[in-house]
């Protein structure tokens, strides 16, 4: 329990991921998980709460303006990367083997995610790990308009990047005192995250037991 508080804490150390370059850090981290299929197991979320957290206390040297304009930039651009990567892949990606970088099951997920929500999937899926990742590659796959693509793609990612820089800049100017509790804030914020996961799953394989009962 020790060595997974003392992880927490390296993961939230301020000095070592977001001070001293890490703004441009942050830019790579959300432009990979939004685009490249490797990116999956980066954590967006937390990065996006802390940036504006520490922005509002001056630990990142930007403004929180140029901080919210880098940022969702950086994630319009990942999603134009998977989109290109998919375009240009297609079937092919169904076909991958899995490794350690690719999971072919996440490009399902991101399939039937796409197959409920239509192009607002683009927009939804920026709030869940993996379906960020994933859903503009999808979309890619299938050959999505560019004009719809690029709408949705501007809209996810000013309302992701918002949400949580912003939740975390005004948190941190009413609450200074909330940055010593770092640690806990990112337990939060996973679990908050992977419960829509979790119960999509669990939907599915119950789906799966019915079905074979049949």
């Amino acid at each position: 329990m020790e060595n997974f508080w003392e992880h927490l804490q390296n993961l939230t150390d301020a000095q070592s991921i977001l001070s001293k370059g890490g703004f441009y850090f942050l830019l790579i981290v959300v432009f990979a998980e939004t685009g490249l299929f490797f990116g999956f197991f980066l954590p967006g979320d937390y990065l996006l709460f802390m940036a504006g957290l520490l922005c509002s206390s001056g630990m990142i040297d930007v403004s929180i303006g140029t901080l919210l304009i880098s940022v969702i930039v950086a994630g319009i651009l990942g999603n134009y990367t998977g989109y290109w990567f998919g375009y240009r892949t297609g079937p092919v990606l169904f076909s991958r083997h899995d490794s350690f970088f690719f999971k072919k099951r996440y490009v399902i997920i991101a399939e039937e995610f796409y197959a409920r929500y239509g192009g607002m999937a683009l927009v939804l899926g920026r709030f869940f790990p993996i379906i960020r990742t994933f859903a503009p590659i999808f979309a890619g796959v299938v050959k999505v308009n560019l004009k719809k693509f690029t709408l949705y793609n501007i809209i996810g990612s000013v309302a992701w990047v918002s949400t949580f820089i912003l939740s975390g800049y005004f948190l941190g100017r009413k609450y200074p005192q909330i940055k010593d509790y770092l640690e806990y804030i990112v337990c939060g914020l996973v679990i908050v995250t992977t419960i829509p996961l979790i119960f999509a799953f669990l939907k599915k394989n119950v789906m799966k037991i019915k079905r074979a009962d049949k």
